[in-house]
């Protein structure tokens, strides 16, 4: 392996790992949702804040191995590279949709199981509406925060593709130019040729005279 990949590699072993443990850390929030937690709520509300540490960490991960793939200079390992990369990008993606699925789950429950000593003596139905507006507004917010996120994803990727063309672009460049200069010196042996051939041509006719 080139030495140029290696903080790749280390990085992508480190973000393979996080991500294991955000997925077990939601599988073990799922099971104290639907089994009751031994713990209580206390110990999901830890576990969930776990889970968005360990995303936050894997967010800058990838930073990292974007940044190492993009100066890795072997053409083909650098393509490699950036395949890993947008892999990566995809599966962080779909994990900070389940943490929010998740996290939304447990604002959900907390607020559903809230509220019943506001329901004795009368307020029943005006507790129970208020916080189904409350429901309906923080899923109203969570569903415009995710189609923000997809829209700065949506811009990360474009960044991505625009910086693999202008590198194919530079690459292309390079290529023409060494090309044109190939030309250029092409095309000066033939003008040396073509002097040699008239003086030549001038020396016979003098020779005949």
């Amino acid at each position: 392996m080139s030495t140029t990949v290696i903080p790749f590699s280390r990085y992508n072993e480190e973000f393979s790992s996080i991500t294991s443990q955000i997925k077990s850390t939601l599988s073990t929030i799922t099971d104290g949702i639907e089994n009751g937690s031994a713990d209580g709520p206390a110990s999901l509300h830890n576990s969930m804040n776990h889970a968005h540490n360990l995303q936050s960490q894997a967010k800058d991960l990838l930073k990292q191995m974007t940044i190492e793939a993009r100066s890795v200079d072997d053409k083909n390992l650098k393509e490699e590279c950036m395949k890993t990369v947008r892999v990566a990008k995809a599966n962080h993606a779909n994990l900070v949709d389940d943490v929010k699925q998740m996290q939304s789950q447990l604002d959900r429950r907390a607020l559903l199981s809230g509220g019943g000593d506001l329901e004795q003596g009368g307020g029943n139905g005006r507790n129970s509406a208020a916080r189904e507006h409350l429901l309906n507004t923080n899923n109203s917010l969570q569903n415009q925060n995710k189609t923000l996120e997809n829209a700065r994803r949506i811009m990360a990727e474009t960044e991505d593709v625009a910086l693999e063309i202008t590198d194919e672009l530079s690459r292309n460049r390079e290529t023409i130019e060494s090309a044109h200069s190939r030309v250029r010196g092409v095309s000066s042996l033939t003008n040396r040729a073509r002097r040699v051939l008239v003086s030549m041509q001038r020396r016979e006719v003098q020779q005949k005279m």
